[in-house]
């Protein structure tokens, strides 16, 4: 019988979203942007759900590192 994934709902605030992105020099900080990236890629094959607010919507709006905005919105 194959193995079924779960079609998990997920909401990652603005901080997980912007971990990708971040200085990954530090080994933590590296682990945490894998692991986004690696739930980000389930959400765009369609296995996993985004859940977004409003509240992501105002965060992002505030962002003055307009590059990270730009890669942030890409994912």
């Amino acid at each position: 019988m194959a193995k079924q994934e779960i079609n998990y709902k997920i909401y990652l605030d603005v901080c997980c979203l912007n971990r990708p992105f971040d200085d990954w020099t530090q080994e933590r900080i590296r682990l945490e942007g894998e692991a986004i990236l690696s739930i980000m890629e389930r959400i765009s094959a369609k296995k996993w759900q985004l859940v977004t607010s409003e509240a992501i919507t105002v965060e992002l709006e505030k962002m003055r590192n307009l590059e990270k905005l730009e890669n942030i919105l890409k994912l």
